[in-house]
């Protein structure tokens, strides 16, 4: 089963706190961050070395440079997991151009690091955001679950809704007004 948006904002506030931590010289600090962020990374960081080993030698460095630059890390300018994702793709960067390896036919590492799109903390964080709705959509009783989905992802006014599932107008709007509120507090923002 996956993590309520609560236990992913408690989550998310205890890696900034090992952080800080770590920004300290707290190595216990530095091994939960690892604790917390090293399966994210190495997928991260594995699609674009392309080699385990030099995944993990790259993840190490990773580790380096985040009991280096705790310090650097600000809240207030993105998440936790953000940064160390940032930190992440650039450390495997880095290592595939130290490497001087070149595209086999077919190869579209280098597309990665040249892509211009999204990058890969953003889809993270992204996808994140999208399961973490998701759980808390499946988490609505039936009725609200269902108006919200209707309301947001089909169009749909709230009295075309209550026209279409035979309830009163009234009685539609306090279905989507009590699940925005649960889906507010699931995600953590109350």
């Amino acid at each position: 089963m996956g993590a309520t948006g609560e236990e992913m904002a408690r989550r998310r506030q205890l890696l900034v706190q090992a952080l800080e931590k770590t920004a300290t010289g707290s190595r216990s600090a530095l091994e939960t961050v690892f604790e917390m962020s090293s399966a994210k990374l190495l997928g991260i960081i594995l699609p674009i070395v392309r080699d385990r080993e030099v995944a993990e030698d790259v993840l190490q460095d990773v580790y380096l440079r985040v009991w280096r630059r705790a310090g650097r890390y600000d809240p207030d300018k993105g998440s936790a997991i953000a940064w160390l994702a940032t930190i992440a793709r650039n450390a495997a960067i880095d290592e595939v151009r130290r490497l001087g390896k070149r595209p086999e036919e077919g190869d579209d590492s280098l597309e990665l690091i040249a892509d211009d799109g999204q990058s890969a903390d953003e889809m993270l964080c992204e996808q994140e955001d999208h399961d973490a709705v998701r759980r808390c959509l499946d988490a609505l009783e039936n009725n609200q679950r269902k108006s919200i989905r209707l309301a947001f992802f089909g169009g749909l006014t709230h009295s075309e809704l209550a026209e279409r599932v035979g309830v009163p107008l009234g009685t539609m709007k306090s279905w989507i007004r009590r699940g925005l509120a649960s889906l507010k507090g699931c995600l953590g923002y109350e």
